[in-house]
């Protein structure tokens, strides 16, 4: 492979469930009654800004001018506490042959502090790319084709690392393979087969399982 492309939410950091419980008491306090797991099960892998946009029309309300950035700061104020790298990316990054960079659809300012608060942002600076960069995010193509553009990699030619159905979706339609990846605290009960039938080829548990995947084993397009 040319390139290999990491979504950061699940894959590198395990913050799924942190921001979302954030975002949720956020939402409470504008009259959007819903659940960390409400969120989780609907927008895992979509941008906040949809998601809000998405909660706005459905319940009628319209939430206050800087409400996305204000939310965006007590996540991060979270994170300081609480975030946690994804079990064995360390290693595993640091094994990792050829090009790499991280694809979310996060905003970079909460990317970035999420790799330096883990440790390991210096695998990827500066090949950090958001979903802000383009006109549609996740499930649409678009962030994935621009990543991969940027770093001259072919689409055909690019491993996609994913833990949502909207990434896994969004890599299958930029012509990419995509490996689904399970490691992270918000994956329970029949979420492999979930992404396996939004078209991963293969579904990863661990770090270590991946690594030796990507280390001993000829990567092969499907």
């Amino acid at each position: 492979m040319d390139l290999i492309l990491f979504d950061c939410d699940g894959v590198l950091v395990d913050s799924e469930i942190v921001s979302f419980e954030v975002e949720a008491e956020a939402l409470a306090e504008h009259g959007i009654d819903v659940t960390a797991h409400d969120l989780l099960g609907r927008f895992l892998g979509t941008s906040s800004a949809a998601m809000f946009a998405t909660l706005e029309r459905e319940q009628g309300v319209s939430l206050p001018a800087g409400f996305a950035e204000r939310t965006l700061q007590r996540c991060l104020t979270a994170f300081d506490g609480r975030l946690r790298p994804i079990p064995g990316i360390a290693d595993l990054l640091a094994g990792l042959p050829g090009p790499r960079c991280v694809a979310s659809s996060s905003d970079p300012p909460r990317i970035r502090h999420c790799l330096a608060l883990t440790g390991i942002l210096h695998h990827f600076e500066p090949h950090i790319f958001s979903a802000t960069q383009v006109a549609r995010g996740k499930p649409a193509p678009d962030l994935f084709l621009f990543a991969a553009g940027q770093m001259g990699a072919r689409p055909e030619r690019c491993l996609v690392i994913e833990d949502s159905v909207a990434g896994v979706t969004a890599a299958r339609a930029a012509g990419m393979t995509v490996l689904g990846f399970t490691g992270g605290g918000h994956c329970l009960d029949g979420h492999a087969e979930r992404l396996r039938e939004a078209g991963a080829t293969e579904i990863y548990g661990s770090c270590p399982e991946l690594a030796s995947r990507l280390a001993g084993s000829v990567l092969t397009i499907r």
